[in-house]
């Protein structure tokens, strides 16, 4: 599955990076006498509510949610990393403090905090990605707390700290590398959970704003079509479906392969 995975996530990329010139319509341009027509040999995936060319949107939809996810997972992965190694490496009021906050976001629907974010913040990009990231970190520290938990107990650790060499030296070259495994895991997978919540702040007109091409703003310009033109939903619902389906398969093949019981299992 995890080759099924990356195939999907490879196709998607390759797809945001070479979008204009897959197709040969501009994602803006609209042929309003020809609105919600079905797919055809001109127009793979149809037009939408105001003539503009599916595929062509659907392309370009594709950068705003890989740029989403991959920054999203990024300020999120390194945020956590730091914070959850600090807890777990100092322990006292550092651990004691870092958890509660851990646990007060936890105790709020990751979404629903978004939403009323963005809804304080201001609908666009820039606030998205933001209210995703403030939310996003405490799973990478939760996690990464565990991990320094027990990996600061290792001889090497504990024969560095002997050593007398410097608690920054001792995190950054002994103690994180034991949790990249993990991270990188939680990573793959937290990129189809951004992707998502994007989608979702998008449909409810909170994200990416017209006339800017994003697959949540597809889905809502074509609810309101499901009966007599059901095409406007269909391919911006598939290309979500498929690149969260593949980022969880490539996950799931990482967690296989860097998890030593799930080797010698094997």
């Amino acid at each position: 599955m995890s080759k099924v995975g990356a195939a999907i996530v490879l196709v998607a990329i390759v797809a945001a990076l070479l979008g204009p010139s897959l197709s040969r319509f501009d994602p803006s341009a609209q042929e309003l006498a020809r609105r919600l027509d079905g797919p055809s040999a001109a127009h793979w995936f149809g037009l939408d509510e105001l003539g503009r060319d599916i595929f062509a949107r659907v392309l370009a939809g594709a950068r705003i949610s890989l740029l989403v996810g991959f920054v999203v997972v990024s300020i999120s992965s390194v945020v956590g990393t730091v914070l959850g190694s600090m807890a777990g490496y100092f322990g006292g009021a550092i651990d004691e403090t870092i958890s509660r906050v851990i646990d007060v976001l936890l105790a709020f629907p990751g979404l629903l905090l978004a939403i009323a974010l963005v809804a304080v913040l201001g609908p666009s990009l820039t606030n998205v990605v933001l209210a995703l990231s403030l939310i996003g970190w405490v799973g990478y520290a939760r996690l990464v707390r565990g991990q320094v938990l027990r990996a600061r107990e290792f001889e090497f650790v504990q024969a560095a700290r002997a050593l007398g060499a410097a608690t920054p030296r001792i995190l950054a070259q002994h103690i994180i590398p034991t949790a990249l495994p993990a991270v990188t895991v939680q990573a793959t997978l937290g990129m189809g959970g951004a992707i998502l919540a994007e989608a979702a702040l998008s449909f409810l007109g909170l994200g990416v704003q017209p006339p800017t091409p994003s697959w949540g703003t597809m889905l809502n310009g074509g609810r309101t079509h499901l009966l007599d033109a059901p095409h406007l939903t269909i391919f911006p619902g598939l290309a979500i479906a498929f690149l969260v389906l593949g980022f969880n398969f490539l996950g799931d093949g990482l967690r296989d392969a860097l998890d030593p019981v799930t080797r010698r299992r094997t």
